[in-house]
């Protein structure tokens, strides 16, 4: 059985879950989505084991200063959240984008060469199993609308504000230069 280190963490829009496997942060979720992250983790890992520690890694006190007002105390957490080479490529790609900005789904499909695999984009974006951290709350609608937060809508409008929110025109944001990275 695969044991992980998790915590909660009390924020403003609800119960922040994490998993955390060897100082890497490897799920990050919401109270009342426990079933699912629990499905995903043991898809990835078979059978886990939830241990209960205060602020694994560091963790928990990122996550809590980036609520409670700076937006960068989560750019270098490490992650490991698996997936496929493109899922891990969308991923990069999203970690890349700054607090304050958006991108669309097809912006973001440009930006990694693939004008096409916008929606491809999105399913990635969606299967992220490290909301917030791995930002997939910063990639919108084509026609700037909110879209696509299995969190909920508000969750991602909240964030979206919390971050200051300013759209990117994607000619002017180069995705290429952060030098994030998911391992």
């Amino acid at each position: 059985m695969k044991e992980l280190l998790f915590d909660s963490i009390e924020s403003p829009i609800g119960t922040v879950l994490i998993a955390v496997d060897d100082d890497r942060l490897c799920s990050l979720d919401y109270s009342g989505y426990e079933p699912h992250m629990v499905k995903l983790l043991e898809r990835r890992y078979g059978p886990v084991q939830l241990t209960p520690v205060a602020d694994p890694a560091g963790f928990s006190q990122r996550i809590y200063d980036y609520f409670a007002g700076d937006c960068h105390a989560i750019d270098n957490i490490p992650v490991n959240p698996g997936g496929t080479p493109f899922q891990q490529q969308v991923w990069r790609a999203l970690r890349a984008i700054p607090a304050g900005t958006t991108l669309t789904y097809g912006d973001l499909a440009t930006q990694l060469g693939k004008p096409t695999a916008y929606r491809a984009v999105g399913a990635a974006n969606g299967a992220n199993p490290v909301a917030i951290v791995i930002p997939c709350h910063r990639l919108i609608g084509a026609d700037a609308s909110l879209t696509g937060y299995a969190q909920g809508l508000e969750r991602k409008q909240w964030l979206l504000e919390h971050e200051g929110f300013l759209k990117v025109d994607i000619n002017k944001q180069s995705l290429a230069t952060t030098g994030v990275s998911l391992v």
